[in-house]
């Protein structure tokens, strides 16, 4: 009996002492699991300033280097007025093809993406909005405008007149709303408000975006942002993408020197200033043959004015009331008159300025600024008087150079013989016919010269 109870406290003893021991060896295995392995690397670049093709071309860039190097996020912190059309679909179309998640941050405080904007924000795989901003506005800048009255129909029973820009307004209307609808089906936002943003030009909050899910969450800087986006799910198209976004580290694009200058030289104001360089750098090039520097620059602005208009959305009205006052003022350097085809041409010029961008291809007010047209006008007016003044004034002049320097000059005779004879002029000693007869010493005036003949008469002195 003792022997059993011996036996019972040993197993109530060892019981413990198991656990214990189970208990000391857990940290080793857990020490024994593999380390989380680092988020990969986030891309944050700033897109700020209107949607114009250095916009396109910085964001493709940036795409295309997150999937070379396996990015895991790409953020396009946004504040925009708008901008081009055609950069605007270049730039969705990247996105919708991009392998790696976008993300579409309206920030800081204050910004906007208004009308591109909008569009891109809905094409983004995910779009979120810092306190304080706001979105919307997508209607085309062609409706904004209130609507002229409707004409009187006519008698022969047509269609009335604007019948037809009218049915091309409600097209590009319907178009945009269809477009941007699609893009909500897509991403699985608010389809309604995106075409109440482009009908009735709707715009919203930050709040009252991620209330109406237009966008999908509010995050008050870049870290925030990171931390909201762990560990969500991303449908791209190689896939669902799982988010690792927690202490990613983040690299900051900058615009590189080709997208900064496409930007700089794709604005209409600069590139109708590189027209007129190039223009003028050209035709004093003529007017001076052999400088060299003049014809350079302007032969460089010109095809740099030019690359940028193969960019741009031209109307083909300005762009050839431009080409005919270039042709003009081209016209006038060869065959120098009073100014006329050079006063034509700049007049031609400056209208094609005006009328040179096409507004349907923008949806902000995308035209030469008229302090810009403005001051081409006078500078060009100040040209054209000053080279008048110029043109009168040697007209005026005496004539110096050639055969017509010899009329109106003095001289004497040498001598002279049977109406015909040899007098000095100027040091020369030329040969002379005159209608009265002369003696040798007698000063005489050059009324015409003849070939090697001078055609003189007696001024009356010796």
């Amino acid at each position: 009996m003792f022997l059993r109870y011996v036996a019972l406290l040993l197993a109530l003893l060892g019981g413990p002492t198991l656990l214990l021991s189970a208990g000391h060896a857990q940290p080793d295995s857990e020490k024994a699991l593999p380390m989380r392995p680092a988020p990969p690397p986030v891309i944050v670049v700033a897109v700020k300033g209107a949607i114009g093709v250095g916009t396109g071309h910085l964001i493709e860039e940036v795409l295309s280097r997150a999937r070379n190097e396996r990015v895991g996020l790409v953020v396009l912190r946004l504040d925009t007025p708008g901008g081009l059309v055609s950069a605007t679909r270049d730039i969705i179309a990247a996105i919708l093809a991009s392998p790696v998640p976008v993300v579409l941050y309206v920030s800081p405080s204050g910004a906007r993406a208004a009308s591109a904007g909008t569009y891109i924000a809905y094409a983004s795989h995910i779009a979120a909005m810092a306190p304080g901003t706001h979105l919307g506005a997508a209607t085309p800048v062609q409706m904004g405008a209130p609507p002229s009255p409707a004409p009187q129909q006519r008698r022969d029973g047509d269609k009335p007149d604007g019948q037809t820009s009218g049915a091309m307004e409600r097209k590009v209307l319907n178009d945009a709303v269809a477009y941007l609808r699609s893009l909500a089906q897509l991403r699985g936002r608010n389809a309604d408000w995106a075409e109440k943003a482009v009908r009735e030009g709707a715009t919203l909050t930050a709040e009252e975006a991620v209330r109406e899910k237009v966008v999908d969450l509010l995050a008050g800087n870049v870290g925030d942002l990171l931390d909201r986006l762990d560990g969500l799910t991303v449908r791209t198209v190689d896939g669902d993408r799982l988010l690792a976004t927690r202490h990613a580290r983040v690299i900051d694009i900058e615009p590189g020197w080709k997208s900064r200058l496409l930007a700089i030289v794709t604005d209409p104001n600069i590139a109708f200033i590189l027209l007129m360089i190039g223009v003028y750098g050209i035709i004093f090039e003529f007017w001076h043959p052999g400088l060299g520097g003049p014809g350079i620059v302007g032969a460089i602005c010109l095809l740099v004015g030019l690359m940028a208009l193969s960019v741009l959305p031209v109307n083909l009205a300005g762009l050839g009331l431009l080409a005919l006052g270039i042709g003009m003022m081209t016209a006038e350097a060869f065959t120098p008159g009073i100014g006329v085809l050079g006063l034509g041409g700049v007049v031609s010029f400056l209208l094609g300025g005006l009328f040179l961008f096409d507004p349907a291809g923008a949806d902000i007010d995308f035209a030469v600024a008229l302090p810009v047209v403005i001051g081409a006008a006078v500078t060009n007016a100040l040209l054209f008087v000053g080279l008048l003044g110029m043109i009168l004034r040697v007209r005026r002049r005496k004539v110096v150079t050639g055969a017509e320097q010899m009329i109106g000059l003095e001289g004497s005779v040498v001598d002279w013989q049977d109406g015909q004879g040899r007098i000095r002029v100027h040091g020369e000693v030329w040969s002379a016919r005159a209608a009265a007869p002369l003696a040798p010493g007698t000063l005489v005036k050059v009324e015409r010269r003849d070939g090697l003949t001078l055609h003189v008469e007696p001024t009356g002195g010796m």
